[in-house]
């Protein structure tokens, strides 16, 4: 087995060899080619990073990787192991890893490497580490390097590096694999399904294959497999699995095909006997905590559904007590609970309990009323409101574009030419009006095309849709996760929110347009200030589809999590909010964390607007309308309502001037499944 490589001190003699000069003027390191061979490219300098720890303000990852020695990253004290980290960006062919450490060094350190940053390859480790400079020359493709000390040159100390550099030849792989072929199952049990389908082929080799079920990744297949056996299902239950090849560098190829398969029913059909004694142990402005005694099962109880009336109001719960939260203030509730096996037989209900929330003290405005404006759609997505208080309505799988009278008046306005389906989440999306309408009539369109998602602009005269300009493109489209809403800020710019294209890596590449949110010109330009001097504004974002503004001007968004937690962020420029890495809250160095989140089941949150002292959110799977206080940068207690009243809540938008919103359902998408025509816009007042 080869030893590792030595580490080498920089010295004008070593640095002459390696065809490279390194000057130090004023803390800054800079790379001066030599005569020799090319000098690799630095590639870290100014890239994401994060820590295992910090040792407070000024010691931060992102100091090692500034170029600066003046700065520098410094962990806790007295805890091994710590680690730094730095994200590239994309794979890179490394050539070698330089470590400045400042007096607080390691004896003992690794560097290792990774594509996906979960799975790590150790390319250097050493236990005779005296600090200084230590220049490693490692090879190997990598997106991810990783430094972790385990042992210190200062007992009583932490680890410290002023300077962290990674070089190599930049961008190593940029082809994805071909898509899997012929997706099907070849059986099916009442909790699991045995999928097959066609190898992809790609340049460098398929590392992994990424089962989804919809839009939520359900299941992993190494990348020599073709099979695999999906568990962990319902019985009786439809799911629709698509399959994506990735390769190492973290390129993933189309979807699959589309395999529908429903698990058959389960030999078990005894239901768990009913939960007894539920009680209310207490209540709030906004919640209620219950308790009740455990039932039992022949093969065991897997949790609980707590009912408010008919409706599941919280689900899944897995001991014997709850807190139901997000509720009215004020407000009586009926509940009961109900248990359930791991063959989908549900109990008798409990004995039934009635709760009452106590008064809210504060004065904000709430849902008092709702009414249905207009009936008759199939899935509309954007909305958009124009000067005379009619709005402009997209419908997504039709490509239409409508205009919505506040009497219900509804008259289709044109068609947006190149918009395709993608079958699954893409098509004619989000639609802003220009804040000059009334002098320019343009409106800007983000839809889904062949080659990707476009945002685009035509002209609406007032009675037709006309023309065509494609301002931005190269934002990778998916079955899901296509992002899609467009808005105009209070600055006068126009942002758009972008899905990650079920790419997870995407969303942290601030090469990509894919993850983000946007920020742009009329012109489809950088906006001025932007972070980055791009169009991104934000960034590390799953699958965004609803942002607003508070009257301070600040800029809100809800985003689609996977298995777990949906999100509310409060956005600042330049931010990462963490996908994949983080789904809700996380406590990894450089994430940004929401300031609510949701379990899934209770949210997947489409459109957001702001009114009256809240923010209401929209919700999909969770079928409820969220309103969520805030004040400043802090948000309040959500309270749900209409919960499973309406179905699939997707887009909500203040009405100008008023009191009052517009609400829209999606009933006829995949995962609604109504007949064309089944969807609705309503008018909620606030009082």
């Amino acid at each position: 087995m080869p030893r590792p490589p030595t580490p080498r001190r920089f010295t004008p003699r070593a640095l002459i060899a390696t065809g490279a000069v390194t000057a130090t003027a004023a803390g800054l390191l800079v790379a001066v080619a030599g005569t020799g061979s090319a000098a690799p490219v630095l590639l870290s300098q100014g890239k994401p990073a994060t820590s295992s720890s910090d040792g407070g303000t000024g010691y931060a990852a992102k100091l090692a990787f500034d170029g600066d020695t003046a700065t520098r990253w410094a962990s806790v004290r007295n805890v091994d192991p710590q680690w730094i980290r730095v994200d590239l960006g994309t794979a890179a062919t490394i050539s070698s890893v330089k470590l400045v450490w400042d007096l607080s060094c390691a004896t003992a350190y690794k560097v290792e490497f990774s594509t996906d940053g979960s799975t790590w390859k150790s390319v250097y480790s050493t236990t005779t580490g005296d600090g200084g400079t230590d220049d490693l020359a490692v090879s190997g493709t990598a997106r991810y390097v990783r430094t972790t000390g385990t042992a210190r040159c200062r007992p009583t100390m932490g680890y410290s590096l002023q300077e962290f550099q990674v070089f190599g030849g930049g961008s190593a792989d940029t082809q994805p694999p071909t898509t899997p072929g012929n997706l099907h199952s070849t059986s099916s049990t009442p909790t699991s399904a045995a999928l097959a389908w066609n190898a992809s082929t790609d340049d460098t080799g398929v590392a992994a294959y990424d089962i989804y079920n919809d839009g939520n990744k359900i299941a992993e297949a190494a990348g020599t497999a073709t099979t695999k056996n999906v568990t962990g299902l319902t019985p009786n239950t439809a799911y629709r699995f698509t399959v994506f090849a990735r390769d190492a560098a973290g390129n993933v190829s189309p979807a699959s095909n589309l395999a529908t398969v429903t698990t058959p029913p389960s030999s078990d059909t005894r239901p768990p006997t009913a939960p007894g004694g539920l009680a209310v142990t207490g209540t709030t402005s906004g919640s209620a905590s219950l308790k009740w005694t455990a039932a039992t099962d022949d093969t065991g109880v897997t949790g609980y559904d707590v009912y408010n009336g008919t409706d599941v109001i919280l689900p899944d719960v897995t001991g014997t007590t709850a807190t139901v939260s997000g509720l009215a203030a004020d407000t009586s509730y009926t509940f009961t609970v109900k248990a359930k096996d791991a063959a989908g037989n549900v109990s008798p209900a409990s004995n039934q309990v009635t709760a009452k929330t106590l008064p809210d003290s504060g004065s904000d405005k709430t849902p008092s009323s709702i009414k249905t404006v207009s009936t008759g759609w199939t899935i509309p997505w954007g909305m958009s409101w124009l000067p005379d208080g009619s709005a402009l309505i997209t419908e997504r799988d039709s490509f239409k574009v409508f205009k919505l009278t506040q009497a219900g008046a509804r008259t289709q306005i044109g068609t947006v030419p190149n918009a395709v389906t993608t079958d699954g989440e893409g098509g004619l999306l989000g639609i802003a009006v220009s804040p000059n309408w009334s002098s320019d009539h343009y409106v800007y369109i983000m839809h889904t095309a062949s080659e990707g998602n476009r945002i685009v602009r035509m002209t609406y005269d007032g009675s037709t849709l006309s023309g065509y300009t494609q301002l931005v493109g190269g934002i990778k489209k998916s079955k899901y996760h296509n992002g899609g809403r467009l808005k105009f800020g209070p600055d006068g710019y126009l942002y758009a929110t972008t899905g990650e294209a079920q790419t997870p890596d995407l969303a942290q590449d601030k090469n990509s347009l894919n993850g983000k949110i946007l920020r742009m010109t009329t012109a489809g330009k950088a906006a001025p200030g932007n972070p980055f001097g791009t169009l991104i504004y934000s960034y590390g974002h799953r699958n965004p589809q609803g942002i607003t503004w508070d009257p301070q001007g600040r800029l809100w968004e809800a985003e689609f999590g996977n298995s777990k937690y949906d999100e509310l962020n409060l956005i600042t420029p330049g931010a990462n909010y963490g996908w994949p890495t983080c789904e809700g809250k996380c406590s990894t160095s450089g994430m940004t964390n929401p300031k609510a989140q949701w379990a899934v089941a209770q949210a997947s949150p489409s459109d957001i607007a702001y009114s009256d002292g809240a923010i209401y959110m929209a919700a999909l799977k969770g079928q409820r309308l969220w309103r969520i206080p805030v004040s400043g940068t802090t948000a309040g207690t959500p309270a749900a309502y209409y919960v499973n009243q309406y179905g699939r809540l997707r887009t909500v938008e203040k009405i100008p001037g008023k009191s009052a919103l517009w609400l829209s359902t999606t009933n006829c998408d995949n995962n609604g499944n109504a007949a064309d025509g089944a969807d609705k816009v309503f008018q909620i007042e606030l009082k």
